[in-house]
């Protein structure tokens, strides 16, 4: 192919600008990129340029360096619709449900379980008014140990299965698993 003899010298910023219809700002943008190298001919700094411009078109390129990906950001956002849909889905199959609720279902339950434990002592006087002391101490401790150890082993549950849920968002963030939104627990 025979290149026009001017392209074929250096040119400055300021005739580029002028010649692709930038400004010099923008050429200037673009050797720091690497798009263009300095000292480079016309010719040479045409390519680049029409280069990058292409991959642009095609989404290979962000429109800046470091810029989004059109391509990849329809992708995301599609995944992000995805997974939004799956939720509401779920929680209308009430399959899923906010894990503040969850909480708080799980503190009403522990309250209403320690709440009657407590009226344990006072519910043995009365029903057993002779019941030596040593009885109603020795009762009481399995109680008070048993509610303890369901509190323990309540958290401990919580905690193994967020930190699973973790485990499985780093490890499978690329397969579009539904806990993956921050808030919900299946």
């Amino acid at each position: 192919m025979k290149v026009i003899p001017l392209l074929e010298q250096a040119i400055s910023q300021a005739e580029f600008a002028q010649l692709i219809g930038v400004s010099e700002a923008r050429v200037s943008q673009l050797v720091s990129e690497g798009v263009i190298a300095r000292g480079d001919t016309a010719a040479a700094w045409l390519l680049g340029y029409c280069e990058r411009l292409r991959d642009q078109a095609a989404g290979r390129a962000g429109a800046e360096a470091g810029g989004l990906d059109l391509v990849q950001e329809r992708a995301a956002l599609a995944r992000e619709q995805r997974i939004g849909q799956a939720i509401k889905n779920q929680v209308a199959r009430r399959e899923f449900a906010a894990v503040g609720l969850l909480a708080d279902v799980l503190a009403r339950a522990a309250s209403a379980v320690v709440d009657r434990f407590d009226q344990l002592e006072g519910t043995l006087r009365k029903a057993v008014p002779d019941l030596p002391d040593e009885a109603k101490v020795a009762v009481l401790q399995v109680i008070a140990n048993a509610r303890n150890e369901w509190i323990r082993g309540t958290a401990r549950l919580v905690s193994d299965e967020v930190d699973g849920m973790l485990a499985e968002d780093n490890e499978g963030a690329d397969e579009g698993d539904a806990r993956d939104v921050e808030g919900y627990c299946a």
